[in-house]
C-alpha cells in the first residue's frame, strides 16, 4: 500500500493549490491508496475529500456491476454502458483525516486519529486552539496536545533546514511526548527538492536515531499537479499582500512540491526504503474513517416518556388544536402514516427539536413559519411548525421521509428578522455551546474578488483592474471566450501578463477563500459537538460556529435545523398587532380567511407593491397574464419566476397551456400523474426527481444525487454529469431524443435556483397573508411595512405613495404627535389614518426618540422645549428641524432649523435663559425667505427619503409633456 500523510489542500486558505477532490482524483491516477488531507489546524476540507473517494468507489462498483451483469450478452451498445470515470483506476483511495497542528510553543505536526475516539480528542484540540483566538486564528499550546491527544498517532515535522537541538527544535519536548504517546510519535521526512534531500534525509535518520524515532517518507504535496506551482505563487502574494516578484524566498523554488506516484517516491527515498515501507504499515494500523460519525439525536422525550410518545402526544393534541370541529378521516390517516414512517426511522427527536424551538419562538410572540422537504406535512401542521393545511394536497411525505435514504429530513424555520437572534441564543442556553452551533459558509473566489486580488498579485495597475472587474466578471470565460470584450474596453488579449492574469483567475475562481458564518443553519447534538467537529468563535460576539457547511453536514447525515429570518413575518405580526389593537381582530397565519376572492382580483390587477414574493416587476407583469385564482395558482406563481423555470424556458409554454392557446400533452400516462397538475410544465425540483424515476428509471439514490445537485445555491452540483445516464434511461423507456433532451434542458434549469414544491407552498402562504392584509387593511400593511424596513423591493416613499393611491391618508411627522414607529390614531371620520414616525427620519436614533417621547407631557411648545425637557443635543434637534416635524407649532422647516441653530450657538444655560420674571429674553426677528414647493420636495427626501408634498416628477412635468 503506498500512503501520502501530510497534503496540504486549499482549505489551508490561501496557501495550498488545489482542491481536496483534484488530490483523491490524482491519487487514483498516480495508484495511490491511501491519503491524508493535513491542513493547518483545520478539518474543514476533509468531508469533501470523504464524499469524493465514496463517490470514485460507487461509481466503479457500478460500472463493475454492469460489466459483471452484461459480459455474456454480447458486445453493449455505446449508448447503454455506465460513464466511467474521466482518470483512469488503478486503486479506490482511502481517506486518512488528519491536521497540521500549529504551535505557538513548538515545531508543528501531523495529528492522525487512529479511531473514533481519536478523532473526538483531534477535534477538541483544535476546538480548544479556536475557542481562545478570534475568528479564523488558533492559539494551541504543546500542552494541549499532552492533555487531550487520546488515540492520536503524531507526525513531527522537522523544517527543510536542519537546526540545532534535533530533528529541529523538538528534542527539548521528546521526554514529554514519548512517555505520552508510547508508540504513535514518527518523525516525518519530506524533500525540499533543493539537490540536497540525500544528505537532508541522512541527518534526520541520525536525528531520528538519536531520538529513538521511527522516520516516516512523505512527499508533503502543495498541489495535486505541478502545473499550479504559479497559481501558488499568487495565493502566496494574496496572503502576504505583495506581488509576485516580491515573493523572494516565499515563492516556490519548483513546481516539484506536489502529489508523488509510488515509483517516484521510491526514486527520492532511495535508500531510505524502510520510512516508506513505515508509511504503509502505519496507514494500515489507521482505520477510522468519517463514515463512523454516529450522529446522534438530542433525546427530546421528557421523563419517563420516550420521543416517540411525546411526539405522538403532541401530535393528537395539535391536530385538535388545529381542527376544533373534528379532523376529517384523511386527515388523520395522513397523520398515522406519518407518525408510523417517522418512527419506523427513528426521527421523531428530529420533530420534537424544531417543535421545541418554534414553541419557544411562539411563546414570546415571534412570528414563525417552516418550510423545506419535510415541514408542509402533517405532523408539523399539528406541532405548528408551519400554517399550511395539508388539505392542500401539495405534498407526499415519502418523497422526503424516505427509508430509501438514510438521512434527516430538511426543515427551515422563518423567524421574524428583527427577533431571530433571541431565538438563536436560546437555543444556545438550551443544548448549551457544548452541544450546538452554527454551519459555515465556505466564501469561494468569484469574479469579481478573483480578478481584483490576482490582478493585483500579478502586477497589474488598478485602472486596469477596474476595467477588467467591471465588465468581465458576470461571464469570465477562461478559454478566452472574452478577448473581444477586452479589446472593447482598450485591452490587449494577446499581452503576456494580462492573459497569463486570466489564466489564473480561470484557475482560482472556485477556490476556498475563507469560513464564513451561515446565516442559521444549526447543529444540535446529543453528546459533546466538539467531539464531532472542531468549534470556533464566529465574528458575531456570542456566536461560535462550526468548520463544514450545509454540504459537507448533508454528505455526513447530520441534522441541521435552519433558523433563518424574513422581513416579511415582521410585517405580518406587526400588522396582526395592529389588527388586534385596532379592530379587535385576531387572527394567525392558519387563520386567515381562506380563498377570498378579492383578494386574488387585487393580483389579477397587478396590484402587489409590498406584498411578498409578487412585488417584483417580473411578477407584476406576471400576475395579470396567469390570473391566480386558488391557493395553489399562488404556489405555482412563487416557483415559476425564479431563474431556474426562466432559463429552462418554463414560464411561455405554462401559460400558453393555461390559456388554452396549446394543448397539455404529456408523453406517456406515467408522467402524466407526475407532471399533470403543472399542465405537463416541470416546475418544481419535485417534479424533476419523479421524471428522472418514472421516465429515465433512476433510482431512489440516484434520484437522490440529482436533487442534490439541483439544490438551491449549490455552488458545486453539477447537473449536467446527470445527462448520458438520463437521455439512456429515456431511450429505454421508449421516449423520443428530442423529447428527453429538452426535458432534460428543463431539469438542468433547476441548476440556478429551481424551488422545492414544499417550500413555494410555505412562501404562497405568506403571499396570501400579505396580500389579504394590503387588501383589507392597506393602512395597516403600509404602517407594518414601514415598521418593518429594511426589506423588500421597494422605498419608504414609494409605500406611502402605494398607500395613499388605496386611500390612506397619511399624516407627517409631527413633534407632538409621531412616536419611533409609524402608528395609526384616528382620521376623525371613523376611519385610521398613518402617522408617520420619527423611524423615518434619516441619522436619528431610537434611544434619542424615547426621551423626546417620555419628556412630552402635554406636547411641546417651541423648539428650545425639546432641548430643555428632552435634553436632546442641538443635532438632533437640527434633525427634526430638517425633517419639518415642528410645523405643528406653526414654524416653516426654515424657522424651526433656525431656532435650532440659535441652540446650537449660544448653548445658554436653561436656569439663566429667562429673566427672573419669566419673560423671554428678546432676540431679533430674522426674516428668512419661504421655501418653494420644489425646495420643500428635495428637502422632504434629503430628510425622510419621501416626501407628501408632491412626487419629484410632479415639478417637471410641463417640462417633460410636449406641447399640444
Amino acid at each position: 500500500m503506498s500512503a501520502e500523510f501530510a497534503i496540504l489542500s486549499n482549505f489551508t486558505f490561501l496557501t495550498g493549490a488545489s482542491h481536496p477532490e483534484e488530490y483523491v482524483e490524482r491519487a487514483v491516477a498516480l495508484g495511490i491508496e491511501a491519503l491524508a488531507i493535513a491542513d493547518e489546524n483545520s478539518v474543514a476540507g476533509i468531508v469533501r475529500a470523504h464524499s469524493h473517494c465514496r463517490d470514485i468507489a460507487r461509481r466503479v462498483a457500478e460500472r463493475q456491476a454492469w460489466d459483471r451483469d452484461n459480459a455474456l450478452i454480447g458486445p453493449p451498445r455505446p449508448a447503454d454502458v455506465p460513464p466511467a470515470p474521466s482518470f483512469p483506476i488503478y486503486a479506490v483511495p482511502r481517506l486518512i483525516p488528519a491536521a497540521r497542528l500549529v504551535f505557538a510553543n513548538a515545531p508543528p505536526l501531523i495529528a492522525l486519529p487512529e479511531d473514533r475516539m481519536g478523532w473526538g480528542s483531534l477535534c477538541r484540540l483544535i476546538s480548544a486552539g479556536r475557542l481562545r483566538a478570534e475568528k479564523g486564528a488558533c492559539h494551541l499550546e504543546l500542552a494541549d496536545l499532552l492533555e487531550q491527544g487520546e488515540r492520536l498517532h503524531l507526525l513531527l515535522l522537522p523544517p527543510a533546514e536542519h537546526l540545532p537541538g534535533g530533528a529541529g527544535g523538538w528534542a527539548p519536548h521528546m521526554e514529554a511526548l514519548t512517555r505520552r504517546f508510547a508508540g504513535r510519535v514518527h518523525l516525518m521526512m519530506a524533500p525540499a527538492y533543493d539537490g540536497r534531500d540525500g544528505r537532508r534525509f541522512a541527518r534526520l535518520e541520525e536525528q531520528a536515531n538519536a531520538l529513538n524515532l521511527p522516520t516516516i517518507a512523505s512527499a508533503a504535496p502543495r498541489m495535486h499537479h505541478g502545473a499550479r506551482r504559479r497559481l501558488a505563487d499568487v495565493l502566496s502574494a494574496i496572503r502576504l499582500r505583495c506581488r509576485v516578484e516580491d515573493l523572494g524566498r516565499a515563492a516556490l523554488a519548483n513546481g516539484e512540491q506536489r502529489l508523488r506516484a509510488p515509483h517516484e517516491m521510491q526514486r527520492i527515498f532511495r535508500g531510505h526504503e524502510g520510512a516508506l515501507t513505515r508509511a504503509q504499515d502505519l496507514a494500515a494500523r489507521l482505520t477510522f474513517s468519517l463514515d463512523e460519525l454516529r450522529y446522534d439525536y438530542p433525546d427530546e422525550g421528557l421523563e419517563g416518556e420516550t420521543p416517540s410518545a411525546r411526539l405522538r402526544r403532541l401530535a393528537e393534541e395539535g391536530l385538535i388544536w388545529r381542527y376544533p370541529a373534528g379532523a376529517p378521516p384523511k386527515v388523520r390517516d395522513m397523520l398515522e402514516h406519518e407518525l408510523t414512517l417517522i418512527a419506523r426511522l427513528k426521527y421523531e427527536p428530529y420533530f420534537l427539536t424544531v417543535r421545541d424551538i418554534v414553541d419557544f419562538a411562539r411563546s414570546r410572540g415571534i412570528l414563525c413559519q417552516g418550510r423545506g422537504s419535510a415541514a408542509n406535512s402533517v405532523v408539523c401542521y399539528c406541532l405548528g411548525v408551519t400554517s399550511v393545511s395539508p388539505e392542500t394536497g401539495t405534498m407526499v411525505f415519502e418523497r422526503f421521509v424516505s427509508e430509501a435514504r438514510d438521512e434527516p429530513p430538511d426543515i427551515d424555520v422563518d423567524f421574524e428578522h428583527e427577533r431571530r437572534e433571541e431565538v438563536i441564543q436560546w437555543i444556545y442556553d438550551r443544548y448549551g455551546r457544548h452541544r450546538a452551533g452554527l454551519c459555515a459558509t465556505v466564501i469561494h473566489y468569484r469574479g469579481k474578488r478573483a480578478i481584483r486580488e490576482v490582478g493585483r498579485a500579478m502586477g497589474l495597475s488598478e485602472d486596469t483592474i477596474a476595467a477588467m472587474s467591471s465588465q468581465l466578471w458576470g461571464s469570465f470565460d477562461r478559454s478566452g471566450g472574452g478577448d473581444a470584450r477586452l479589446r472593447e474596453i482598450g485591452l490587449d488579449p494577446d499581452a503576456p501578463r494580462l492573459r497569463q492574469t486570466l489564466d489564473l483567475v480561470g484557475q482560482i475562481i472556485g477556490f476556498p477563500r475563507h469560513l464564513s458564518q451561515h446565516v442559521g443553519g444549526f447543529i444540535i447534538t446529543a453528546g459533546r459537538l466538539d467531539e464531532l467537529v472542531p468549534i470556533e468563535n464566529a465574528t458575531m460576539e456570542g456566536r461560535t460556529v462550526i468548520c463544514w457547511d450545509k454540504d459537507d453536514i448533508d454528505a455526513l447525515g447530520i441534522l441541521k435545523v435552519d433558523v433563518l429570518s424574513l422581513g416579511m413575518l415582521t410585517c405580518i405580526r406587526k400588522a396582526f398587532d395592529l389588527m388586534r389593537q385596532h379592530h379587535r381582530l385576531d387572527y394567525a397565519l392558519a387563520t386567515l380567511p381562506p380563498e377570498d376572492p378579492a383578494v386574488y382580483d387585487m393580483l389579477c390587477r397587478a396590484d402587489s407593491i409590498g406584498v411578498f414574493q409578487v412585488e417584483s416587476r417580473a411578477q407584476m407583469n406576471f400576475l395579470p397574464r396567469m390570473r391566480p385564482r386558488n391557493f395553489y395558482d399562488l404556489v405555482i406563481e412563487v416557483a415559476i419566476i425564479r431563474p431556474g423555470p426562466i432559463q429552462g424556458d418554463m414560464v411561455h409554454p405554462y401559460i400558453r397551456r393555461r390559456n388554452g392557446e396549446e394543448p397539455v400533452e404529456f408523453p406517456s400516462d406515467a408522467l402524466g400523474e407526475v407532471l399533470g397538475k403543472t399542465m405537463g410544465v416541470p416546475l418544481f425540483q419535485e417534479q424533476a426527481m419523479q421524471i428522472a424515476m418514472v421516465g429515465a428509471g433512476f433510482t431512489p439514490e440516484q434520484a437522490d444525487r440529482l436533487r442534490r445537485s439541483l439544490a438551491t445555491f449549490n455552488k458545486h452540483g453539477n447537473v449536467s454529469e446527470f445527462r448520458s445516464l438520463f437521455l439512456r434511461g429515456m431511450a429505454r423507456n421508449g421516449y423520443d431524443a428530442e423529447f428527453s433532451e429538452r426535458c432534460f434542458s428543463q431539469i438542468e434549469g433547476f441548476g440556478a435556483y429551481g424551488f422545492p414544491e414544499s417550500h413555494a407552498a410555505s412562501f404562497a402562504l405568506l403571499v396570501y397573508a400579505s396580500a389579504w392584509i394590503k387588501c383589507h387593511h392597506p393602512g395597516i400593511f403600509a404602517c407594518a411595512l414601514l415598521n418593518s424596513q429594511p426589506m423588500g423591493f421597494y422605498a419608504p416613499a414609494q409605500i406611502v405613495r402605494d398607500a395613499r393611491a388605496h386611500g390612506v391618508e397619511v399624516r407627517p411627522i409631527c413633534i407632538n404627535a409621531s412616536y419611533w414607529d409609524n402608528v395609526m390614531e384616528p382620521d376623525g371620520q371613523g376611519g385610521l389614518a398613518l402617522r408617520l414616525g420619527f423611524r423615518q427620519i434619516k441619522g436619528l436614533s431610537d434611544e434619542d426618540v424615547s426621551w423626546l417621547t417620555a419628556a412630552r407631557g402635554n406636547g411641546y411648545t417651541e423648539v428650545q422645549d425639546v432641548w430643555r425637557k428632552a435634553g436632546l443635543p442641538p443635532p438632533v434637534i437640527e434633525r427634526l428641524a430638517e425633517a419639518d416635524a415642528f410645523a405643528v407649532l406653526g414654524l416653516s422647516r426654515r424657522e424651526a432649523l433656525w431656532q435650532a441653530k440659535a441652540i446650537t450657538a449660544k448653548k445658554p444655560l436653561p436656569l439663566f435663559e429667562r429673566e427672573l420674571e419669566g419673560e423671554a429674553i428678546d432676540e431679533p426677528t430674522a426674516h428668512l425667505p419661504q421655501m418653494t414647493l420644489g425646495e420643500e420636495v428635495v428637502e422632504d427626501y434629503v430628510a425622510l427619503r419621501l416626501s407628501l408634498r408632491a412626487h419629484p416628477v410632479a415639478l417637471l412635468r410641463h417640462l417633460l409633456t410636449p406641447e399640444g
